[in-house]
């Protein structure tokens, strides 16, 4: 292909950032932390953490008697969040896997994991993990898109739906995970308390392109011969004039031990 198609390839944690940042991610945030339902002086775990986004957030709950833990396999995000934290009290930054966490067994009160498990290599080992690592009487919050619902509008349906497809089945490692979230919390040993769903509405195409890599996907699908070039720089081009709208279901699920 001739040149690459919308924005380009964003640092990862400038990405999540800008997500976090956003209306739909400013919601469900906030959403799932009330129902987290954090205490001041417990020990909450952040599995995933990324740039350290909301570990703020988590030390102003947990209150100065409180441990906040964020773990993270990245070290280029650690090194965001330890910027973002270096001057609260209360905050540890952990090197390591998910599948494996660095973390006491039975030592923590409550834990998130938001928009990790769509990219791990065993969703359900990691939420093992997370059950050996929280307390009789612990709460979760796990929140994860189901890309198999994005809904892109558009008069080429068709080039729309092909575009969902090669996302689910060729770019996100665990693109339904969303769904699957409700079992795989039970299976591991959680009691579900709550299951929400929420859709984020895309109406703006630059935020859109930026958040759901319209453009970027749209040039693998072609390389990868899903997409027929010319009718996916046609379907790009209308996107982009627009009106434009998508959007996919997110799925958020509250458990106790």
């Amino acid at each position: 292909m001739s040149s690459t198609l919308g924005a380009p390839r964003p640092d990862q944690a400038a990405y999540m950032l800008r997500a976090a940042a956003g209306e739909a991610g400013r919601a469900y945030k906030q959403r799932l932390l009330d129902l987290l339902e954090i205490r001041p002086g417990q020990t909450v775990l952040d599995a995933g953490c990324g740039p350290g986004t909301d570990l703020p957030h988590l030390a102003a709950l947990a209150g100065a008697d409180g441990t906040v833990i964020g773990v993270d396999h990245d070290p280029a995000m650690l090194d965001q969040a330890r910027r973002r934290v270096d001057s609260l009290p209360g905050v540890e930054l952990r090197a390591g896997d998910l599948h494996a966490l660095p973390v006491a067994p039975g030592s923590v009160d409550r834990a998130k994991i938001d928009r990790v498990l769509m990219h791990v290599a065993d969703p359900a080992a990691v939420l093992g993990q997370l059950h050996l690592a929280t307390r009789p009487g612990s709460r979760i919050a796990l929140a994860e898109p189901d890309w198999d619902t994005l809904a892109v509008d558009a008069d080429d349906l068709d080039t729309s739906r092909d575009f969902t497809r090669y996302t689910t089945s060729d770019v996100v490692r665990n693109a339904t995970v969303g769904r699957s979230l409700a079992r795989l919390a039970e299976h591991a040993g959680f009691t579900v308390e709550t299951v929400l769903t929420a859709a984020p509405v895309f109406r703006d195409f630059q935020d859109a392109d930026h958040t759901l890599a319209l453009g970027r996907n749209l040039h693998r699908a072609i390389d990868a011969g899903r997409i027929e070039e010319a009718r996916g720089r046609r379907w790009f081009a209308a996107l982009a004039e627009g009106p434009f709208f998508a959007t996919f279901t997110l799925v958020t699920v509250i458990a106790t031990r």
